[in-house]
């Protein structure tokens, strides 16, 4: 175990459950990509435009440079936006307090940036909650011969290689390979998520969203939700063996 736990986090103190999660529109209302996007970038339209080519088959790599290149404002200046304007789930912070308080260890796998998330978590549910949640993301770097926070100053780095920038997959299979591990939850609303909606045991696939069209159109079993006061009812049913995860995913009980 003190091998797993020093190369898997979240198994540290031996947990029944896990909750990995995306960050942008899932614990947040708003996408914090997105808004840069629509308000300092090129706009709503080509975004949405973008998003549609990745459900048709294009790298979301591809499709999310573009819509970060298009964004010239000083990265401070963004993270001061962000702030100003992007709100969070109204469930999500007694979530994660019922969460540290029951051994389920929160797993943030985003395909943002690490500086704009731990300053927006830091920021929505307090400095206490937010360092307790691992955060696996991608960065942010200088342009050549400028600073993050000039003009045009900064740029996407990602996590590794693959279509994704980040192969959320990539942090999911490790503990899923597991002979005796934890029950596995995943939340997500949009193109970032489609390299984990597989890999878990259950799937929470926010309502109206881009993960919801993808699920429906590849048959990926998933469970609707609008705020995680719903994701939290069914994660604590599971975990006190209320439900199992089987009836969980299924609706029944």
């Amino acid at each position: 175990m003190a091998t797993s736990s020093q190369s898997l986090p979240a198994l540290r103190n031996s947990p029944k459950a896990i909750f990995f999660t995306d960050f942008d529109g899932t614990i947040t209302l708003q996408d914090s990509n997105d808004w840069m996007t629509d308000n300092l970038g090129f706009g709503t339209e080509l975004r949405r435009a973008g998003n549609k080519s990745v459900l048709e088959g294009r790298p979301f790599r591809d499709a999310f440079q573009e819509m970060l290149d298009s964004v010239k404002t000083p990265f401070d200046q963004c993270i001061q936006l962000l702030l100003q304007n992007v709100k969070l789930d109204p469930a999500f912070k007694q979530f994660a307090i019922w969460c540290r308080q029951n051994n389920v260890p929160i797993v943030v796998l985003s395909g943002g940036m690490q500086p704009v998330i731990r300053s927006l978590l830091a920021h929505l549910v307090g400095e206490e909650e937010a360092a307790a949640m691992q955060i696996v993301s991608n960065d942010v770097k200088a342009r050549p011969g400028k600073s993050v926070n000039d003009e045009n100053g900064w740029d996407i780095e990602y996590h590794d290689a693959s279509p994704f920038g980040h192969d959320k997959s990539l942090e999911i299979r490790p503990y899923a390979a597991l002979p005796d591990r934890p029950v596995m939850f995943y939340a997500g609303d949009g193109v970032s998520d489609l390299s984990a909606a597989r890999e878990t045991d259950l799937l929470f696939a926010k309502a109206g969203r881009d993960l919801v069209t993808y699920c429906e159109k590849e048959k990926v079993p998933f469970t609707v939700f609008h705020d995680f006061s719903e994701i939290h009812k069914i994660v604590q049913d599971v975990v006190e063996g209320k439900i199992s995860v089987q009836q969980a995913a299924t609706g029944t009980a």
